[in-house]
């Protein structure tokens, strides 16, 4: 399968502003680009790349004033299959998990463990381990939270999301990432393109959406798995741009000053 993909995005600055714009396929899937992955800025200004600590494509810029849009059109190669569903897969005991994991079961600025911990052991403390333990706190996540849009918060945190039973995609994903850290089940957050492939064509505008990753003891050994709390189906499709412990470490555009989103445009579509 080809998915052609990408966006359009507007900032309108009073003065020049230094950010940091995450806005590239992540590397895991540099592999699959059939075509390059490229910035455009309108008007044309110098743009520097680097990798992060989690390994995301980051481009410092300084957005001059006026109206600056950003913008990327790629075809990718997916494999057209669904995310994996693997029930036999099971939790790996903390004494045996690689260090480089253990960061993804500490508390991060919207994954507050310490407030949900003794919640989330009541829910799922007496169920069984593994997959099914990750599917029960994605069921009871796409239950607990009401999807909307327009009651977007870029300071809910997990707790706030568990008590206001309301939010958009990362709200979804910072709760299930909080119960499972929780469980000592290693958690992160990932972002990037999801299309409305396999699925009834939704009304609304298309978004960049995010979705979370587990770290379990697999049949062919220990991997990360892809939930999603949101939609709690397998979906065909997932083009991840970045990972991290939370939101924070995958804004799509952080800026040092003021900037205006004037536009917002994103497509991601099957090619016939």
């Amino acid at each position: 399968m080809k998915i052609r993909t990408g966006f359009e995005i507007a900032f309108t600055l009073a003065q020049p502003t230094p950010m940091i714009l995450m806005l590239s396929v992540h590397p895991s899937r540099a592999g699959d680009l059939l075509t390059p992955d490229t910035l455009a800025f309108d008007p044309p200004i110098p743009a520097r790349a680097y990798r992060d600590g989690f390994d995301n494509v980051c481009h410092r810029i300084v957005a001059p004033p006026g109206l600056l849009t950003v913008s990327a059109d790629l075809t990718v190669q997916d494999s057209g299959l669904p995310d994996p569903v693997v029930p036999e897969a099971r939790q790996i005991p903390v004494e045996d998990l690689p260090d480089a994991v253990m960061v993804y079961l500490l508390g991060s600025r919207y994954c507050d463990t310490d407030k949900l911990s003794q919640t989330a052991w009541s829910l799922f403390g007496t169920g069984p381990e593994g997959w099914a333990r990750v599917q029960a706190i994605v069921d009871y996540t796409h239950e607990r939270i009401r999807f909307d849009y327009q009651r977007a918060d870029a300071t809910r945190t997990a707790h706030d999301g568990f008590m206001q039973r309301e939010g958009v995609c990362r709200d979804f994903a910072h709760l299930a990432i909080t119960f499972c850290r929780c469980m000592n089940i290693p958690a992160r957050y990932a972002t990037g393109y999801l299309g409305d492939i396999g699925v009834p064509k939704d009304p609304a505008p298309m978004d960049f959406s995010a979705w979370f990753e587990v770290y379990l003891q697999g049949p062919d050994g220990p991997t990360w798995y892809t939930f999603d709390a949101r939609h709690n189906r397998p979906r065909i499709g997932r083009i991840v741009m970045a990972r991290g412990r939370d939101a924070t470490d995958c804004a799509i555009s952080t800026n040092f000053g003021y900037a205006h989103l004037a536009r917002f445009d994103v497509h991601t579509d099957e090619i016939a």
